[in-house]
């Protein structure tokens, strides 16, 4: 008898899980809004439910009678996951886990009260910042319960802090505002793991590269990291405490951190799910041949093995490119990804007659997005050659 998987959310991000899960002969129960839902067509079921609608998706699960529910990279999704998995007995995080790891807030004094290093922060729900904590400028403004860099700024003044106060409680759900103080270093890196009953497998370091400052928009992912073995070490053990100090038990996590020009390193967030942009997805198995799509679903059914999963492992090198065009309207697209043999997959975003406004934050449309695997690193020069998108 088919087992039965409760996906939330069904955008190209999840895409891939509800794919995977039908290659494996998991019946699909798809739950997201219709508008934007471009997996629900490939889904066995689909349920046009807000992912935030926690109680009609338990009453429907449970007249279902699933076997496991999960979601990937969103973390707007996590409490309705384990809020369902928690009532119908089912894998999953406790809530109070949950709390923690989908609000900045909570989670930075969580850390901290493990001595985790992080940076010193305050919380606001108005823009009423006079400094009054004495925190160092630069700081960075974000919501507290938000991904993708949504809402992120970095200011230099109280004056840009109240600015940048109203636009993360613009981006924010729950109208909650962390202010940190910046870390400066130019090296930034996600870990991903895999959790089940509390015993944490790592999986990949992955350099990434942003716009910088003053948004901070990812636009590379590549992996493995260039650093040293040491310093993988000391990454995977940090990301270790940080798991177990945030009460993650179970499934994947994205971790991300910063190494400091004097070694140290610095927690910035971590969630109890996948990394979003294909980090998860589509990096994590074609550098290391972990199968990362596969584990999350086994872990959700409560069937999880981590010592089948490294039978086979491969040692190569990943990356995400998105396609950032010059801003205005999108005038020509042209997918040269056949002429290179690195690329796996190649996916234009936007169409021919949008507008491609200025990149600010991870809530803009990025144009279009590239993934590669090649046996050396960073083996493409110019990805807007690979998938061009001319703009007038």
């Amino acid at each position: 008898m088919k087992k039965k998987i409760a996906i939330l959310g069904a955008s190209y991000l999840q895409k891939p899980l509800i794919q995977k899960a039908k290659n494996l002969n998991i019946e699909t129960h798809v739950f997201a809004w219709e508008q934007g839902a471009i997996a629900k067509d490939i889904a066995d079921f689909f349920y046009p439910i807000s992912i935030l609608d926690k109680e009609r998706i338990l009453e429907k699960c449970n007249k279902i009678g699933i076997d496991g529910i999960t979601t990937i990279g969103t973390d707007i999704a996590m409490p309705t996951v384990n809020y369902v998995a928690s009532t119908l007995g089912l894998i999953g995080n406790t809530l109070e886990s949950t709390l923690i790891s989908t609000d900045k807030y909570e989670m930075r004094k969580a850390l901290s009260s493990k001595n985790i290093p992080c940076p010193k922060y305050a919380f606001y729900n108005t823009p009423s910042f006079i400094n009054k904590e004495n925190l160092n400028f630069p700081l960075i403004v974000k919501p507290t319960d938000r991904s993708g860099s949504r809402g992120v700024t970095k200011v230099n003044s109280i004056e840009q802090t109240n600015i940048a106060i109203i636009k993360a409680l613009d981006n924010s759900i729950n109208k909650r505002v962390i202010i940190e103080e910046f870390i400066q270093s130019d090296r930034e890196f996600s870990v991903e793991f895999i959790s089940f009953y509390g015993v944490h497998h790592p999986l990949a370091i992955t350099d990434k590269v942003t716009t910088r400052e003053p948004y901070f928009v990812e636009i590379e992912h590549h992996q493995p990291a260039a650093i040293s073995l040491d310093t993988r070490k000391r990454i995977f053990a940090l990301t270790k405490d940080v798991l177990n100090a945030l009460g993650i038990l179970h499934g994947a996590s994205h971790t991300e951190l910063y190494l400091l020009d004097n070694g140290d390193l610095r927690v910035v967030e971590s969630a109890g799910r996948m990394g979003g942009d294909l980090i998860g997805s589509h990096m994590v198995q074609l550098s290391t041949g972990f199968d990362f799509l596969k584990a999350t679903l086994d872990v959700a059914l409560n069937q999880f093995d981590f010592n089948r999963y490294v039978n086979d492992p491969v040692h190569k090198y990943s990356g995400v490119y998105y396609i950032i065009p010059k801003p205005g309207r999108i005038t020509s697209i042209t997918d040269n990804s056949e002429k290179y043999h690195e690329i796996v997959y190649s996916k234009a975003l936007m169409e021919i007659g949008d507008h491609f406004d200025h990149t600010i934050d991870g809530a803009d449309k990025r144009a279009g997005i590239i993934v590669y695997s090649s046996d050396v690193p960073k083996p493409i020069k110019d990805p807007n050659e690979v998938l061009k998108i001319e703009t007038l």
